[in-house]
């Protein structure tokens, strides 16, 4: 029989695949911001608003999917 505790390296990987997939979900909100923008054909300032706007929630996002994956390897080492 399987112990039924729950460890700290399976928390670490379900909250891990969690930030991950925030992360993957912010990222793929960012190529369709970023689309739609391409998609409107607006001025070259606008554009650069646009963008200006969206590079750090994708940064963010990135970010978010980096320390996912990094919990993630971690727990596995600690399972």
């Amino acid at each position: 029989m399987e112990n039924s505790e729950t460890t700290l390296g399976t928390l670490l990987v379900i909250g891990g695949t969690v930030l991950s997939l925030a992360g993957l979900v912010g990222l793929i909100w960012c190529i369709v911001y970023v689309a739609r923008a391409r998609k409107a054909q607006l001025a070259e300032q606008d554009m650069r608003a646009l963008l200006q706007k969206a590079l750090p929630l994708n940064l963010g996002a990135l970010f978010l999917s980096v320390i996912g994956l990094m919990l993630v390897i971690l727990g596995i080492f600690m399972s």
